[in-house]
């Protein structure tokens, strides 16, 4: 027979039980997210739904077939990129021929005002203009070009017309151009536009050949003198210039010497040719025709132009009229350049005056108003820190000037990777909804609302129990995190990128408190963020504040948690067997007020009111006592004791003494302590005991009994009654 086994001895697979155990598990997290929805709205906002696992999706053909084309592409250009260079026993890898091709390969069109190769071509065509303006005069009016050297001079002005001509035909007619507010970069509309402006008729003036004319009247350099109308180029290359150079007022410094420096060749030449004119050597205001004559006539010309004077005089009427147009010729030239020069450099150092105007007034009005010395170098701190490391005091003022997509352009380059670090903020792209984040547009127009503000060593960016209402972001520097007993115990060190205050941003109620002290440790430049931005900006993205009040509270649970205290130490010895000592009722607390100290010295106090009270009531029990017993005297002269009354006696004495009789009674009260009140109690009605002391018409009745009230001692009684007759 087949036993069977006791219900004990049951078996169970292990490996059944755990995925029960597991399932168990996840059914219980799960029930536990939707409890805390249907209790939190908030936590129930619209997200994205999971999509659905990636083993369950094939993929569609076509995307292999792009794989393979890819591959096939990188393998084709694999062999292209190594490129290797053996020189000096060393191997270099240099790019190969047909990217220097694609790089120098002209374009279809020519952006000017961003295509940095189209302003390396100006610098080109501009260097072979200055040559015709400064060579052309001076190979005419000096005897530097002569028949042994003027193949050279005629290689170079070949080198300087191709320069023209490529300019001419292949640059300018691709060169884009507006019309009504849109690029023109069409080929054709492109050559119309440049055919039918007036630089091209220069160019064309420019480049005509008057060279042939050295057939005829041999190599003279005044034929080439066409070729300075091309000064359109010359300008152009000048304004490009200055766009794309970080510090344009040097340049504008440098060309504006350069004018200067050639007007002063231009007349040297002049004066060269009237010396020329006269006869070298003829008069005394003439170039005598020793030394070097260029470096002479430059010297004449730099005394005459600038009015310095002490030049010998003109003899003949030419000089005379020669002198006098290059005196005022030189007064109003030399006036302009000098207050071109003055335009320059104001420009340059505008920024420099304001700062310094800034300062000025601001110290004038701290020394008005006698503000201490401490202050005073602080504000000046301030002032030299900001403007040494920005430049500006305000940078604000300067992104106010461009448009608002400019600023958020800037403003995305400058502070975006800042602010994505914050992790109420954070985001997982650059478009669009950010996964499980904020709408990155509505990160786009907080950046534009951040404020920057500089600290000094030793400010408070923030203190302890202030409601925050901020939220900072570390630009750069450092800040400490202060706390302890006395607060000045650093806890936490933050530096560039470092964020603090982004649940105040949130925190219902007004915001929470700081619960800490931030200090600045040296410079430190912070972003700004407050509360009333924020909720400005949150009016348009309401989805994205459902998100953020969600993070908002996934932080306050991780980040705002007390720190954990010091273990509790388990009772060691005997006090382990009395157990921990049970902790002080909260309604005692509320009642003491305090705790420590401060408690036990309010309960001594009301301990001695106690006390005062307590005096005050027995100094008036014994007033009322001896007031009792003199009115009692009063209405009973008559009456004599013979003894003292005890608290349980009882007498009936009667008016005539000669008819008493005593007969003694058992008392039934109690004894007590001697009397302290006597007044009539109608709740209380002892039976008091009579001791008869003899016959009479009237009886007096006195009687001893407890008080209903407690702590008030015994009441005494009196009463005469009239005796009933028989």
């Amino acid at each position: 027979s087949m036993q069977k086994p006791m219900p004990s001895g049951l078996q169970t697979n292990e490996y059944a039980d755990a995925q029960l155990q597991e399932i168990v598990r996840k059914m219980r997290e799960r029930a536990t997210i939707y409890k805390e929805k249907l209790k939190d709205p908030v936590l129930s906002s619209p997200e994205g739904s999971p999509t659905a696992s990636p083993s369950k999706k094939k993929p569609p053909p076509p995307p292999k077939e792009e794989k393979k084309e890819e591959k096939k592409e990188d393998a084709e250009a694999k062999p292209e990129e190594d490129h290797y260079c053996d020189m000096l026993c060393c191997k270099f890898k240099k790019p190969p021929l047909k990217k220097y091709m694609e790089y120098l390969q002209l374009p279809d069109s020519i952006d000017s005002y961003t295509d940095r190769r189209y302003v390396a071509w100006l610098m080109l065509v501009t260097i072979a203009y200055n040559w015709n303006c400064w060579f052309i005069p001076l190979r005419f009016v000096f005897p530097y070009q002569t028949p042994s050297n003027t193949i050279y001079w005629f290689i170079v002005d070949i080198l300087c017309d191709i320069c023209y001509l490529c300019d001419l035909l292949i640059f300018q007619p691709r060169v884009q151009f507006l019309k009504g507010g849109d690029i023109i970069s069409d080929k054709v509309e492109m050559k119309k536009f440049y055919h039918s402006s007036m630089k091209f008729r220069l160019d064309v003036i420019s480049v005509l050949p008057f060279d042939i004319l050295y057939f005829f009247f041999g190599f003279n350099p005044a034929f080439r003198a066409n070729r300075m109308l091309k000064h359109n180029t010359f300008f152009e290359f000048n304004d490009r210039l200055e766009a794309i150079l970080d510090k344009a007022y040097i340049y504008r410094v440098i060309r504006t010497t350069g004018y200067l420096l050639f007007i002063l060749h231009v007349n040297a030449c002049l004066y060269y040719w009237a010396s020329d004119y006269e006869g070298l050597g003829s008069t005394r205001w003439v170039y005598d025709g020793k030394g070097n004559m260029y470096l002479r006539c430059y010297y004449w010309a730099v005394r005459t132009l600038i009015t310095i004077g002490g030049l010998p005089e003109p003899q003949t009427l030419f000089e005379i009229v020669f002198q006098l147009l290059n005196f005022f010729l030189g007064v109003f030239v030399f006036s302009s350049l000098i207050g071109q020069m003055r335009d320059v450099i104001g420009a340059a150092t505008a920024g420099q005056n304001y700062y310094r105007s800034c300062m000025d007034n601001t110290v004038s009005y701290m020394n008005t108003y006698s503000i201490p010395k401490v202050v005073q170098n602080r504000v000046r701190t301030w002032y030299e820190y900001t403007w040494d490391s920005q430049g500006m005091l305000d940078e604000s003022e300067l992104l106010e000037q461009m448009p608002t997509k400019m600023q958020l352009a800037v403003a995305i380059d400058v502070n975006f990777a800042i602010v994505n670090k914050v992790d109420l903020f954070k985001a997982s792209s650059f478009t669009g909804q950010c996964r499980n984040g904020c709408d990155t547009q509505m990160i786009y127009d907080m950046l534009l609302r951040l404020k920057s503000i500089v600290y000094l060593p030793g400010d408070f960016v923030c203190k302890k129990g202030e409601i925050g209402r901020e939220m900072y972001i570390i630009k750069q520097g450092e800040v400490q995190v202060l706390g302890g007993p006395d607060g000045t115990k650093v806890l936490v060190t933050l530096r560039a990128g470092a964020v603090f205050g982004e649940i105040s941003l949130l925190a219902a109620g007004g915001g929470n408190r700081r619960t800490a002290d931030v200090v600045a440790h040296g410079f430190a430049n912070l972003f700004i963020l407050d509360k009333k931005t924020l909720n400005e900006i949150l009016v348009h993205y309401p989805d994205s504040e459902k998100l953020l009040m969600k993070k908002a509270k996934v932080l306050l649970k991780t980040k705002g948690k007390p720190a954990p205290g010091p273990p509790v130490q388990q009772p060691r010895g005997l006090a382990s067997i009395f157990g921990q000592k049970q902790e002080t009722p909260k309604l005692f607390k509320a009642m003491l007020g305090g705790k420590g100290r401060e408690g036990l010295a309010k309960l001594l106090q009301l301990k001695r009111e106690q006390d005062i009270q307590q005096s005050k009531q027995k100094q008036r029990k014994s007033k009322e006592k001896s007031k009792q017993t003199k009115t009692l005297k009063e209405s009973k002269d008559k009456i004599h004791f013979t003894k003292t009354l005890r608290a349980s006696d009882l007498l009936i004495l009667s008016n005539k003494p000669e008819e008493e009789e005593a007969k003694p009674v058992k008392p039934t009260a109690p004894s007590a302590p001697p009397v302290e009140k006597a007044e009539p109690n109608a709740d209380a009605k002892p039976q008091p005991a009579v001791m008869h002391r003899g016959t009479s018409k009237e009886s007096l009745i006195i009687s001893m009994s407890p008080s209903p009230r407690a702590g008030e001692g015994e009441i005494l009684k009196v009463e005469v009654k009239e005796k009933k007759k028989k």
